[in-house]
């Protein structure tokens, strides 16, 4: 249980994380040539290896922290509203804290996603310290098996110390479909979630051929029940879900590469971490022209994207800009890019 002083801390900053997100909101509505999102990868090396993910290696160095702060001022110059440090395991990086206090030095909103094995009550005082303001970590299971090991029972104890210590938003994602061998694991994760005082989202993965397949009569029991137990507004954007639980498509306009952006280890821009490749420009070389180009660029694997994110980051400009295709948009191929990542 937090103390009285961590609990006043965390609800003095969700108060000014909840007020600079209505200023972003306004902006965003106001402006549509900055990104309201970028996922920045500071090093690919994972120290898990699930089974499903193509996140990841087991070799690869930090990029380094001087080549970080270009990155994250490169971003904040480009107007970025929020930066998402992801990877990989970004708690491998050695200087990851700098990297958050530089994010927020430029005026950013600061989160991270990690799979939660690193946390200790020290490491989450230090997070506090660097200024992050919110954390993801997603939850596979209840058993670790052979498919992944981020489970509830070698997490939870992790869980415990960041009701107890943590300052930050914490939000849980459990998941459903493919390669998910007990279906209501996805329940169980997302009840201890609320029960701690975290919120909770629900998401689709992909199968070990990396396809999203349609999910079963019991696993949209499951992803129904999952989604109505946190009210939150942050779970109420996952709507675009619904059609792929179904096996259908969403018809939407993908801002990625505008509104969203992945800049891998490289300090590469892309579409997003399913689409490296796409359009693979240096972070230091985008421009706003850029950024406006992308905003009217359609993408054609946007009808069966699984990725929260980039759908999220569209939502706000669902009422404008039509699209339209260019040469240089690459066509899904059978394989497809259906995952799901989040």
């Amino acid at each position: 249980m937090a103390s009285l002083l961590t609990t006043l801390r965390r609800n003095a900053k969700a108060l000014h994380r909840n007020l600079r997100g209505a200023k972003m909101v306004a902006r965003a509505l106001a402006s549509t040539d900055h990104p309201l999102l970028a996922h920045i990868i500071p090093m690919r090396r994972c120290n898990l290896a699930c089974t499903y993910c193509n996140e990841f290696d087991d070799f690869s160095k930090p990029a380094p922290i001087e080549e970080m702060y270009r990155r994250v001022d490169k971003l904040g110059a480009l107007g970025t509203s929020v930066v998402t440090i992801s990877g990989g395991e970004p708690l491998m990086h050695p200087e990851l804290d700098d990297v958050i206090r530089r994010i927020r030095a430029n005026g950013m909103v600061a989160g991270l996603i990690t799979n939660g094995y690193l946390l200790v009550a020290e490491r989450i005082q230090r997070l506090n310290r660097a200024g992050l303001e919110w954390l993801q970590i997603s939850i596979d299971n209840v058993n670790p098996d052979e498919v992944s090991k981020k489970s509830l029972k070698v997490l939870d104890k992790k869980l415990q110390l960041l009701a107890e210590y943590a300052e930050f938003h914490v939000n849980i994602n459990s998941v459903v479909g493919g390669g998910v061998r007990s279906p209501w694991d996805a329940y169980t994760v997302a009840k201890r979630a609320i029960e701690l005082g975290f919120t909770s989202t629900v998401g689709i993965i992909h199968d070990h051929d990396g396809q999203v397949q349609p999910l079963t009569a019991e696993e949209h029991e499951v992803y129904s029940a999952t989604k109505k137990l946190d009210k939150s507004s942050y779970a109420r954007l996952n709507h675009f879900q619904d059609n792929i639980a179904r096996g259908q498509p969403n018809q939407w306009r993908c801002r990625a590469g505008a509104r969203y952006l992945y800049v891998c280890e490289d300090g590469l821009v892309h579409y997003c971490s399913q689409q490296r490749g796409y359009p693979a420009t240096p972070l230091y070389r985008y421009t706003r022209e850029d950024v406006r180009r992308e905003f009217y660029t359609e993408k054609p694997c946007a009808p069966h994207c699984t990725i929260s994110c980039v759908h999220q980051t569209s939502m706000i400009d669902f009422f404008r800009a039509p699209q339209s295709r260019t040469p240089s948009i690459p066509t899904p191929t059978a394989s497809g890019q259906l995952v799901q990542i989040e």
